[in-house]
C-alpha cells in the first residue's frame, strides 16, 4: 500500500492559502499552518518544522503583502519574502522534496508595453518587489524542484484586497476616485488554487510527483486573461454587486450590511492617489508559458470576477 504524500501549506490563512487547504487533501496528507503555528521571520524554527514533518511538496503560500508599510519595515518583508523561501527551498533539498511558492508582478518595474514573460527583465521599484524578487532567486540557486508561480492583482471574499475595499468604500460615499493609468488583470484568488491543485494532480500521475515536477521545474505567470485598469475594476465590481444577491455573507461582511451608495466612480491619475510604494503602471503578465507546459487556461478577468458574485 503506497502511503500518501505529506504536503506543508504556509499561509493557510492568506488568500490563496485559504483556497489551497480545500484542494490539496486530494492530493496527499495535507499539513496546513499559518503564522501562528509557523514564524516565516525565525529560521530556525522553519528548519525544524520541515525536518519534523517530512514533507514530500512544500507550498509556500505565506508572504509579507502589506506593499507600501514594506518601505519602512524592511527586515520583516526581507525576511519572510526573501529569507524564508530560500530556507524552504534547501530544506527541500535535504528531504528530496518539491517546492512551490508563489511571487508577484511587482518583480517588474511596469514600464514595459506588451505582457510581460519570464525571461524579461526584472526590476522591482518597490521593496515589496525587490524581497519577493529575492525569495524568487534564492529558490532558483538552491536548485530543489520547484515551481514559482508569479501572479497579479490578487483578489478574494475574504481578507483584504481591492474588491473588499471597494464594496466597503462604496456603502459609506457617494462617491469613489479611482486610479486609471494601472493596467494589468485582476485574478481570483481561487482561479489561483484550482489552476495549481490541477498541476500538482497532473502531475502526481507519474508515481513519483517530486521526479515529475523536476522535469518542469522554474518560473511561470498564472493570472488571468485580459487587461482593465482599477477604474475599470471597479467600474465592473459595482456592476456585478448590483446585480447580486444582497444577502451574500461575503458582500454583507464586507458592507457591514449597509446598502451600497456609491454614485460616481471617477478616473484619476496614480500622480494624483500617492503612496509610499511605487506600483507597476503595466502588470500584465503572459501565460504563454503556462499553457503550453500544463494545458492550463486561467478565466477572463470579468468571467471570474462574476463567477466570485455567483460564489454562493
Amino acid at each position: 500500500m503506497i502511503t500518501p504524500a505529506t504536503i506543508l501549506l504556509t499561509g493557510k490563512n492568506g488568500q490563496i492559502g485559504f483556497e489551497l487547504e480545500r484542494l490539496l487533501p486530494r492530493l496527499g496528507k495535507l499539513i496546513a499552518l499559518d503564522r501562528r503555528d509557523l514564524d516565516l521571520s525565525n529560521s530556525s524554527e522553519i528548519r525544524r518544522m520541515v525536518q519534523e514533518l517530512r514533507p514530500r511538496i512544500i507550498v509556500n503560500a505565506a508572504a509579507y503583502t502589506a506593499v507600501d508599510q514594506a518601505e519602512t519595515d524592511q527586515d520583516a518583508a526581507r525576511a519572510v519574502n526573501a529569507e524564508a523561501p530560500g530556507i524552504l527551498a534547501e530544506e527541500a533539498k535535504k528531504l528530496g522534496a518539491a517546492l512551490v511558492h508563489f511571487s508577484t508582478d511587482y518583480v517588474f518595474d511596469g514600464l514595459k508595453k506588451s505582457p510581460y514573460v519570464e525571461g524579461d527583465p526584472t526590476r522591482p521599484a518597490s521593496v515589496y518587489g525587490q524581497t519577493k524578487l529575492a525569495g524568487e532567486e534564492a529558490v532558483r540557486q538552491i536548485g530543489a524542484p520547484h515551481l514559482i508561480l508569479r501572479t497579479a492583482w490578487l483578489y478574494g471574499t475574504r481578507g483584504r484586497n481591492f474588491l473588499l475595499n471597494i464594496l466597503r468604500l462604496a456603502s459609506q460615499q457617494e462617491e469613489l476616485r479611482i486610479v486609471n493609468d494601472q493596467v494589468g488583470a485582476p485574478t481570483w484568488c481561487r482561479e489561483i488554487a484550482n489552476a495549481t491543485a490541477s498541476i500538482l494532480q497532473n502531475l502526481s500521475i507519474v508515481p513519483d510527483l517530486v521526479s515529475s515536477l523536476s522535469n518542469v521545474s522554474g518560473t511561470y505567470h498564472m493570472t488571468a486573461s485580459g487587461t482593465t485598469t482599477w477604474f475599470d475594476f471597479a467600474q465592473a465590481i459595482r456592476e456585478e454587486a448590483s446585480r447580486a444577491p444582497s444577502d451574500l455573507s461575503w458582500i454583507v461582511a464586507a458592507t457591514a450590511g449597509r446598502p451600497l451608495i456609491v454614485q460616481r466612480i471617477v478616473p484619476i491619475t496614480t500622480a494624483e492617489y500617492p503612496t509610499p510604494a511605487q506600483r507597476p503602471a503595466y502588470s500584465v503578465l503572459s501565460n504563454e508559458h503556462l499553457s503550453r507546459t500544463f494545458n492550463v487556461h486561467l478565466p477572463g478577468w470579468r468571467i471570474q470576477l462574476h463567477s466570485a458574485f455567483s460564489n454562493l
